[in-house]
């Protein structure tokens, strides 16, 4: 058993983090910007990399799925092992239904998704603005609670490395060595 992420594991954790932070900062720069050319092309931009991040993510998980990640450590206890575990499986599930949220209110609003300007995405909605609007709130709305778990997550691995000062953060860095490949 491994005592550490695998490469690819670790590659794709860092690589949709800073998409994901990417994202949030572009999202709310450009929801205040005047209507202009540059903030379609931003909202292409913020379209085109939450499709990136939901294909990602179902790679994530398959990628979990086949490859056991490492416990947690022992002497932690239970009720903070299930709020890791609760935690990850909220991250997940914000990082596949936000940009599912995405796509259903550009598809009620009538902007189709083009995937880097080359891939049309159908629309998953008939042209609807007031369910729209609503979409807009719940896609804001998961965009919001998505901040609240990472400041968690983040403030979690902060704990365990300088509080209980294990390996929990450093098992994930990047250029921490591996271990077994799982």
């Amino acid at each position: 058993m491994t005592t550490n992420y695998t490469a690819v594991a670790k590659t794709l954790h860092w690589l949709m983090a800073i998409m994901i932070f990417g994202l949030l900062a572009l999202g709310f720069y450009m929801a205040d910007l005047p209507a202009s050319p540059q903030k379609l092309q931003f909202y292409s931009w913020h379209k085109w990399a939450g499709v990136t991040i939901f294909l990602l993510v179902l790679f994530r998980l398959a990628w979990r799925v086949t490859h056991q990640p490492p416990p947690l450590p022992e002497q932690m206890p239970k009720l903070l092992q299930f709020a890791a575990h609760a935690g990850h499986a909220l991250l997940y599930l914000l990082m596949i239904v936000i940009p599912l949220s995405g796509w259903l209110m550009s598809s009620a609003n009538g902007f189709q998704t083009v995937w880097f300007g080359v891939l049309p995405i159908p629309d998953l909605l008939e042209k609807n603005r007031e369910l729209g609007k609503v979409l807009q709130t719940v896609h804001f709305s998961l965009n919001v609670v998505l901040i609240v778990v990472l400041i968690g997550h983040i403030g979690a691995a902060l704990k365990h490395h300088f509080i209980d000062r294990d390996d929990v953060l450093t098992r994930m860095l990047p250029f921490h060595p591996t271990g077994k490949a799982s």
